[in-house]
C-alpha cells in the first residue's frame, strides 16, 4: 500500500511510507518559492535570482527501481495460494432473485470457461452442417435452372478458397474488434463490423466468373455474416447490400480506377443502409451512429484495395483471365503479336480482322466481346512455328503443299493447334485464350486434303479415314470460341469473293454458318437460332464495310500523239488490269486449301445467297 525506502549508502531500508507523503520536484519548488515570498529581507531581483538558481541546483533524493518492484511483486504473487471452488453436482450457485456476489460470479464464469471447448465444437460443426446444406442446394439448383451457370473443377475450388477465405476474414475480424474495443471503450465492438470487407468474394466471383454465379455467393455469405455475428439480421441485409453493389459495377472492370469507382458507390449506399437500419431499430442518433457511417464509408475504399491487390493473386493461382488481363493483352505492341507480324504478317492481318468481326457480334448476342476480339488476334499464334505453309503467309510463292502427301498436309495444319497452345503458356496468355486456340476448328474436317486423298488413291482397293483429316478438338465450349469459329472461316472464304456484291456476302456468310452448324460443331456451346442470325447479320454488315465498291473512274481524255496517250496504251487499259487481277485471284485461291471449298459458295452469287438463306430459314433462321 506503500513504498519503502531504502539508503544506497549503508543498504538499510526504512519502514514504508505513504506514497501520498512523498514530496515530488514540483511541490518541493512550490514549498521554497511561498518559504521565499514570505521573507522581506530580500528585494524582488534577489527572489528573482534565488528562484532560478533553486530550480537549476534542484535534484531528486529519491528514485524509483523498476526491476526490485517486479521482482517483489512476481514473489508476492507466487506466495499467494490458489483458490480452488469446489462445486458438486447439484449444488445451488445462485437463486432466482437473489444479489450476486463477487464469489458467485467466478464461479459462474468457472462453469462458462468449462463447457466453452464443447460448445466451440458444436457450433463449428452446427456451421460446417448449415454451409454445406446451404451450398448443394444453392449449386443444385443453379445447375439445372441457369444457363449461364457452368462451374468446371477450377471454378468450385476458386468458390470454395474465396468463402474459406472471407471465414477466416470475418473470424479474425470479430477478435480485432473486440481488442480495438478494450484499447478504445469509447467505441463500440459492433460499430468496427461495418468496416469489414464483406463484399470482396463477391466482387471478385462477378469479376472472375459472371453475375449468375456471384448473386448466389453473396447470398451464401450475407447468411454466414448473419450467423458468426450473433445472428444479425441487421449486418446480413448490410453485407447482402454492400455486395450487390459492389458486384454489379464491378461487372465491366476493365483497368484498376474502376474498383474504386465501384468502392465509392459501395461507401454511398453502405452509409444509406446503415441510416435506415439505425432509423428501423428506432435507435438515438448518438455518437455511435457517426462512427458506424464513418466505417460505412472506408468499408468500400477497403474492398477496393483488397480486391485490386487478390486480382493478379487470384490470375495467377487459377489461371484466370480477367478483363484488366485481356486489355493488357489487347496491346498490339505485346511481345507475341509484334512476333506474329513478322513472322506470318498474312496471319497477323486475318487475325486483326476476325477479331473486329467477332467483337461486334459479341456485342450483339451478349457475349464478352473483349474476350472475344482479344482471343481472335491469338488464335493462330501457332502459324509462326511454320507460316510458308499457310497460304496468307505465302504471297506469290509456291505453294508447299503441292509437294507433300494429303496425310502430311493434314498433320501440319493440326500442328498449329498444339503449337499455339505451346505458345500461349509460355507467355501465360491464361486458359481462356488457350482453349480459345485449342477449340477454334473443333472437330472440323479439312475437306481440300480430305478430296484430294480420296482422287489419289482407288477407294475400291483402299479408303481413306475420315478421322484422319479432321481436326483433334474439342468443339467449342463457349460462345467466345465458337464466334472465332465462325469468323474463322466466313474472313477466309471472304478473301475468295471476286465481285463481293452484298447478296454474295450474305450466300457466303449463311452458307459457312449452315454447314458448321450442321457439321455439329456448334453443339457444346450455348449459341442459339437467334444468336446466329445476329451473327450472320454482323457479319454481313462488317464484310460490307471491308469489300465496299470503289468508283469506277472514267479513262482521261488525251490529244492524239500526246505522251500521256502513249503511256495510257502502254500499261493498258483498267479493263485488262482487272483481268489480270481476276487470274491472280483465281490461281491464289486454287492454291488456298483453306479456301478452295468455298470458292463454289463465293462464286455462285445471287443463287448463294438464296440457298444461304434458305438452308438457314429450315433451321428455323429468318
Amino acid at each position: 500500500r506503500g513504498i519503502a525506502v531504502r539508503d544506497l549508502e549503508t543498504d538499510e531500508e526504512s519502514a514504508s511510507k505513504e506514497i501520498s507523503d512523498v514530496v515530488g520536484l514540483g511541490g518541493a519548488g512550490d514549498i521554497f518559492y511561498r518559504q521565499l515570498d514570505s521573507g522581506k529581507q530580500l528585494d524582488r531581483r534577489q527572489k528573482r535570482e534565488l528562484k532560478a538558481l533553486f530550480s537549476k541546483i534542484l535534484r531528486p533524493n529519491l528514485t524509483f527501481n523498476k526491476s526490485e518492484y517486479e521482482a517483489r511483486r512476481q514473489l508476492a504473487r507466487e506466495s499467494v495460494a490458489a483458490v480452488v471452488y469446489q462445486i458438486k453436482q447439484g449444488e445451488m450457485i445462485v437463486r432466482e432473485g437473489e444479489r450476486v456476489t463477487a464469489d458467485q460470479v467466478e464461479r459462474l464464469k468457472a462453469l462458462r470457461d468449462i463447457g466453452s471447448d464443447t460448445r466451440n465444437i458444436r457450433t463449428a460443426v452446427g456451421l460446417l452442417l448449415l454451409t454445406i446444406v446451404l451450398l448443394f442446394i444453392c449449386h443444385r439448383y443453379a445447375s439445372i435452372n441457369i444457363r449461364k451457370y457452368r462451374l468446371n473443377n477450377r471454378d468450385l475450388l476458386f468458390l470454395a478458397t474465396t468463402f474459406v477465405g472471407l471465414f477466416v476474414l470475418i473470424k479474425v475480424a470479430i477478435f480485432v474488434a473486440s481488442a480495438l474495443e478494450s484499447a478504445f471503450p469509447y467505441i463500440d465492438s459492433s460499430s468496427y463490423y461495418y468496416a469489414v470487407p464483406f463484399a470482396v468474394g463477391a466482387m471478385l466471383v462477378r469479376i472472375v466468373l459472371n453475375s449468375e454465379v456471384a448473386i448466389f455467393f453473396l447470398a451464401l455469405v450475407s447468411m454466414l455474416v448473419g450467423i458468426l455475428f450473433g445472428n444479425s439480421l441487421f449486418l446480413t441485409f448490410y453485407a447482402f447490400a454492400g455486395s450487390l453493389t459492389g458486384a454489379h459495377w464491378v461487372r465491366h472492370c476493365k483497368e484498376r480506377s474502376s474498383l474504386y469507382r465501384a468502392g465509392f458507390r459501395m461507401s454511398m449506399v453502405n452509409v444509406l443502409v446503415i441510416l435506415g437500419l439505425q432509423l428501423l431499430a428506432g435507435s438515438d442518433l448518438d455518437i455511435q451512429l457517426l462512427y458506424k457511417l464513418g466505417f460505412g464509408l472506408a468499408n468500400g475504399l477497403i474492398c477496393a484495395v483488397v480486391v485490386t491487390g487478390t486480382i493478379p493473386l487470384v490470375e495467377s493461382l487459377f489461371k484466370y483471365t480477367t478483363d484488366i488481363k485481356l486489355l493488357e493483352l489487347a496491346n498490339m505492341n505485346a511481345p507475341v503479336l509484334r512476333e506474329l507480324m513478322i513472322q506470318a504478317p498474312g496471319t497477323y492481318h486475318h487475325s486483326v480482322v476476325v477479331g473486329n468481326l467477332v467483337e461486334a457480334a459479341a456485342e450483339d448476342i451478349n457475349a464478352n466481346p473483349l474476350l472475344a476480339r482479344v482471343a481472335a488476334y491469338y488464335h493462330d499464334i501457332g502459324k509462326m512455328k511454320k507460316p510458308l505453309y499457310f497460304i496468307e503467309n505465302l504471297g506469290a510463292g509456291e505453294n508447299k503443299h503441292d509437294k507433300l502427301a494429303p496425310s502430311m498436309s493434314a498433320l501440319i495444319l493440326m500442328a498449329h493447334l498444339k503449337d499455339g497452345v505451346e505458345i500461349a503458356r509460355e507467355h501465360k496468355l491464361g486458359e481462356d485464350i488457350i482453349d480459345v486456340i485449342r477449340e477454334h476448328h473443333g472437330t472440323g474436317l479439312m475437306k481440300f486434303f480430305y478430296d484430294k486423298a480420296k482422287n489419289q488413291i482407288d477407294e475400291s482397293v483402299q479408303q481413306v479415314d475420315e478421322r484422319d483429316y479432321r481436326y483433334p478438338g474439342p468443339k467449342p465450349q463457349t460462345r467466345e470460341a465458337a464466334l472465332i469459329m465462325l469468323a474463322d472461316a466466313v474472313e477466309a472464304a471472304g478473301r475468295t469473293l471476286t465481285d463481293p456484291t452484298p447478296a454474295r456476302i450474305r450466300g457466303m456468310v449463311q452458307k459457312i454458318i449452315n454447314n458448321i452448324f450442321i457439321d455439329g460443331q456448334l453443339d457444346e456451346c450455348e449459341l442459339t437460332l437467334q444468336d446466329l442470325h445476329k451473327i450472320a447479320h454482323s457479319f454481313e454488315k462488317i464484310l460490307g464495310g471491308i469489300f465496299h465498291h470503289r468508283i469506277d473512274y472514267p479513262e482521261p481524255v488525251y490529244k492524239e500523239n500526246s505522251p500521256e496517250k502513249k503511256v495510257s496504251e502502254k500499261n493498258g487499259n483498267g479493263k485488262k488490269k482487272s483481268g489480270v487481277k481476276k487470274k491472280a485471284a483465281e490461281k491464289k485461291t486454287k492454291n488456298d486449301p483453306d479456301r478452295e471449298q468455298t470458292k463454289k459458295t463465293s462464286d455462285s452469287g445471287g443463287d448463294a445467297a438464296d440457298d444461304g438463306a434458305a438452308d438457314l430459314k429450315r433451321l428455323g433462321m429468318p
